[in-house]
């Protein structure tokens, strides 16, 4: 399964560092690879501690679902969900705020964001895999 290099990763912390700088929020940025392994992350200063279990948490579910950690809120107390966030002991999140990373149609990791409104973090996750060149859908 292809994956983000830390190169790429560190492409997208930085798009995502130059929204947030728009947004005026802080926030934590984590970038995980397709099984939901962390690969890198931000915390600015001021954002609460929380924030960087639930950006990463965020973007686990993004991965593991292809799709808009958003998406999944309403199916979130399905068995298959509920299986899943069981499975993977919690570290899983699905409320809105990451988004999958596509990479000529196939899924090299996603990007999650905490600290903001949930779509100031979605957009910062967006923000972030644009700017490195890369698609939030296949």
């Amino acid at each position: 399964m292809p994956n983000l290099t830390l190169a790429e990763a560190q492409q997208i912390i930085d798009g995502a560092t130059k929204k947030l700088e728009e947004v005026g929020v802080p926030m934590c940025v984590a970038v995980v690879d397709p099984r939901g392994d962390l690969i890198a992350m931000i915390r600015q200063d001021g954002t609460p501690w929380r924030s960087t279990l639930i950006c990463q948490g965020k973007a686990v579910a993004s991965a593991a679902w292809l799709r808009s950690s958003g998406e999944l809120t309403e199916n979130a107390q399905s068995p298959v969900s509920r299986g899943l966030m069981a499975m993977l002991d919690g570290r899983m999140i699905p409320g809105q705020g990451a988004l999958p990373v596509f990479r000529n149609g196939e899924i090299v990791g996603a990007v999650g964001a905490s600290g903001g409104a949930s779509q100031q973090d979605e957009d910062v996750a967006r923000a972030g895999i644009e700017s490195a060149g890369f698609s939030p859908s296949p």
